[in-house]
């Protein structure tokens, strides 16, 4: 039997693949929990304008996480904690902190996982943050670390 599969489903296919399963497995499993539907015309018609609509949803992100990235370039993030001798830092600055900082200075909701940050921040300076906004785009913001 032809399934249309709705959802992953593990050593079978992938969300929107037309497999081919045997009759009891697609009933009694497949359909059943609704992971597939029977391949028929109609299904097959639906799967087609899904992933038309799917194509420019993604579009459209891409465009946003463009402006968004362009936006990020000129924005500048300060940060003030206390520091001894050398400019060493009393602790550090994780991306927790600069999305919280970001959200207050420039009212933007930055996704504090979405920040490359592979260790803490523990001197004063300035620093380009790299910021993964999509898959395909990768912003910058800068950080400016000061003394309290």
């Amino acid at each position: 039997m032809k399934v249309v599969l709705l959802e992953d489903v593990k050593k079978v296919g992938k969300k929107g693949e037309i497999v081919n399963v045997s009759d009891g497995y697609a009933r009694n499993f497949l359909i059943a929990k609704k992971l597939g539907m029977e391949a028929s015309n109609k299904a097959i018609n639906a799967l087609k304008l899904q992933a038309a609509v799917d194509v420019r949803l993604e579009k459209e992100h891409l465009e946003e996480a463009k402006a968004l990235a362009e936006s990020l370039k000129d924005k500048k993030v300060t940060i003030k904690l206390k520091a001894g001798e050398n400019g060493k830092l009393f602790g550090s600055v994780s991306s927790k902190e600069i999305a919280t900082e970001a959200h207050s200075q420039l009212g933007m909701e930055i996704d504090k996982k979405k920040l490359v940050l592979k260790e803490g921040i523990k001197d004063l300076g300035t620093y380009e943050i790299p910021y993964k906004i999509h898959p395909k785009v990768t912003g910058s913001l800068t950080i400016v670390v000061e003394e309290m």
